[in-house]
């Protein structure tokens, strides 16, 4: 990425390495007005090492983005439903007149009873509803076939009762609904259900459509506490033309061999239940939808293992992405986990805009970057084109793959922190936006291997929250603002570690501290016998730089560095540590906070006097 503005710290401030107690937690309001109180150990190093809290934002977290792990879970979830009496896509708000049974047989001909059998023709295991009576109806499906379908004409919204079913079509959907109207499918309780269609569709009809294994040209609408598995191996394993969506206690599975997983023209919505995606064909998403793709609850686990393709159509390769929407994503709560293993592979990837607001997110990807003369294409955890805001809930991203563009969090817009967690990792910038970006709260753990942390392309703005920032080697940074703009610091409590220091606006409104730290060195930072905070610094893939913001500072103000430390006690996130203690140390020295960080090398680090007449201080 492009480097600029770095300001190298003239001053050396050779810090001993020493332990820190670290339990991974923070539990620290992030108000400007934050006070901290804590004293100094009157214990020469020897202070006893404390227990610190283990939660963010009232959640426990095990501060493990570089350790966690995804992967497919069908276990099921208590959840409960409130019927919205308000909202169609309830079955319970909608009356049936009459109810169909077809039976499946793997021995004969399938076999029809109930009401109005006579819409019914069935051909072997081949069954086909014409239902042109006006009456809404209710379909219930079960038994077992290993060559047959179920297709269905409806002027009038219906349910397909989903109760112990198992379809296979070896020449093409194993459900194709062509009623354009809403369909309830309802997975009936305690029941295993089984769907697959054929390598080929022969089956298909010129003027009909026939995408997926569950293909439906209406609105598709989950309910029940059944289970499904659709096992998808020539296009999508369930597709709308309309609308997907998923309600509470739902348990779906799909194994898509050559399409996406699941997929809703206009919107795929999870409001709950469990549903697992596992996608291997080549540059297939899980989810997607050219509209919206919203996650309210429940738990949703993607894994895709294909691998990239050159998109003749956009002149540029495409791969695999857990999430792809055209317009929007939504996460407003639920358990979102994605694996992402392909080369260029995505977990979250939006054409515009991307919004979570809660919810735990956890995205893993593994692949490198693809790059040759007819273009590249690179993995990211969540990408956009539009703005990305985050105003609560966990997230949690981590690449493992190497390569420019490899990157945590990226907007090709503006990024817009306001609240929650968030947790990343990457070898390319960790959290990286086109337009500005804009820090106003929550807790921001960005860690990168080879660039910055936190790279804005226009203005940086950190006004509040906890934010750490670790970038790589010189000349990255830990916070990183585009030549010609400018990085503020108006509140908050920053950490910024790389090879480089990048300058802080004079107009900030909050001051800082910056010193030069070995790699693996254990620091204090007080306020006469006053504990600010304890910071351990990284132990490889990164520069000494250091710059430290904090709501205790006060420009002008000297504040005692100290080395060699034991830090106990406090509350953790990461390797920062607040409402702790701070043991005496075996070496400190005194530093200036200055709103001007970088801007002025003098005889010392700008905003940082120091003693040693810009050489090494005393003691260091």
């Amino acid at each position: 990425m492009k480097k600029m503005n770095f300001f190298w710290i003239a001053l050396t401030v050779w810090f001993a390495i020493a332990a820190c107690s670290t339990d991974d937690s923070w539990d620290m309001g992030g108000s400007n007005n934050q006070s901290t109180s804590t004293t100094e150990s009157s214990d020469n190093n020897s202070a006893t090492t404390g227990s610190a809290e283990n939660v963010v934002n009232g959640v426990s977290t095990n501060g493990d983005v570089q350790s966690f792990t995804v992967a497919l879970n069908k276990n099921a979830i208590a959840e409960s439903q409130n019927v919205d009496a308000e909202d169609d896509d309830y079955i319970e708000n909608t009356t049936f007149a009459n109810t169909i049974t077809i039976t499946f047989s793997t021995s004969g001909n399938a076999s029809v009873s109930g009401d109005d059998t006579g819409i019914v023709s069935i051909t072997g295991n081949d069954v086909v509803v014409n239902n042109e009576t006006g009456k809404v109806i209710k379909y219930i499906l079960t038994g077992e076939t290993n060559d047959g379908f179920f297709k269905l004409y409806s002027t009038k919204k219906q349910a397909i009762v989903l109760n112990g079913v198992k379809i296979t079509n070896p020449d093409g959907a194993a459900i194709n609904n062509q009623s354009k109207k809403r369909t309830f499918i309802v997975l009936n309780d305690g029941s295993k259900n089984y769907l697959a269609d054929g390598t080929k569709y022969t089956d298909a009809v010129d003027t009909e459509d026939m995408k997926a294994c569950f293909f439906s040209e209406g609105q598709l609408i989950f309910s029940g506490s059944g289970y499904l598995e659709v096992d998808g191996n020539c296009k999508a394993g369930i597709r709308s033309d309309d609308y997907v969506r998923t309600l509470p206690k739902t348990n779906i599975y799909v194994d898509a061999s050559s399409g996406n997983g699941i997929r809703g023209n206009d919107a795929v919505i999870v409001t709950g239940g469990v549903i697992n995606v596992n996608v291997t064909g080549t540059a297939d998403k899980g989810i997607s939808s050219d509209g919206e793709v919203r996650i309210d609850g429940g738990r949703t686990t993607i894994m895709t293992i294909g691998g990239y393709e050159y998109d003749e159509d956009d002149k540029d390769y495409s791969a695999c992405s857990g999430i792809k929407a055209d317009s929007i994503v939504n996460i407003n709560g639920g358990e979102l986990n994605i694996k992402s293993t392909g080369i260029g592979g995505k977990g979250i990837n939006c054409d515009d805009k991307i919004n979570i607001n809660d919810g735990v997110i956890r995205i893993i990807t593994t692949g490198k970057r693809q790059k040759d003369s007819k273009g590249s294409v690179s993995p990211k955890g969540i990408k956009a084109d539009g703005n990305i805001t985050i105003k609560g809930g966990q997230t949690q991203i981590r690449l493992e793959g190497t390569g420019d563009g490899t990157e945590a969090l990226e907007s090709k817009g503006e990024i817009h922190i306001e609240a929650g967690t968030l947790e990343c990792y990457s070898y390319d910038d960790a959290i990286n936006s086109k337009g500005n970006l804009y820090i106003d709260g929550g807790y921001v753990y960005a860690r990168a291997t080879n660039n910055d942390g936190i790279d804005s392309n226009m203005n940086l703005y950190i006004n509040g929250g906890v934010v750490i920032a670790e970038g790589g080697q010189q000349p990255e940074c830990g916070i990183d603002a585009a030549e010609g703009y400018s990085a503020f610091i108006n509140g908050g409590t920053v950490i910024a570690v790389g090879g480089g220091l990048q300058a802080i606006s004079s107009s900030s409104k909050q001051a800082s501290i910056a010193v030069n730290a070995s790699l693996g060195s254990t620091i204090g930072v007080l306020s006469g016998s006053t504990a600010i905070l304890g910071y351990k610094m990284p132990t490889s893939s990164s520069g000494t730089a250091l710059m430290i913001s904090s709501p205790s500072f006060k420009s002008g103000s000297s504040y005692t560095l100290r080395s060699g430390a034991e830090i106990s006690g406090g509350t953790s996130f990461y390797s920062l540590t607040t409402g702790c203690t701070i043991g005496s140390g075996s070496q400190s020295v005194d530093v200036t906070a200055s709103t001007s960080i970088g801007s002025s090398m003098g005889g010392g680090m700008g905003g940082g006097t120091m003693p040693g007449g810009g050489g090494r201080p005393g003691g260091w």
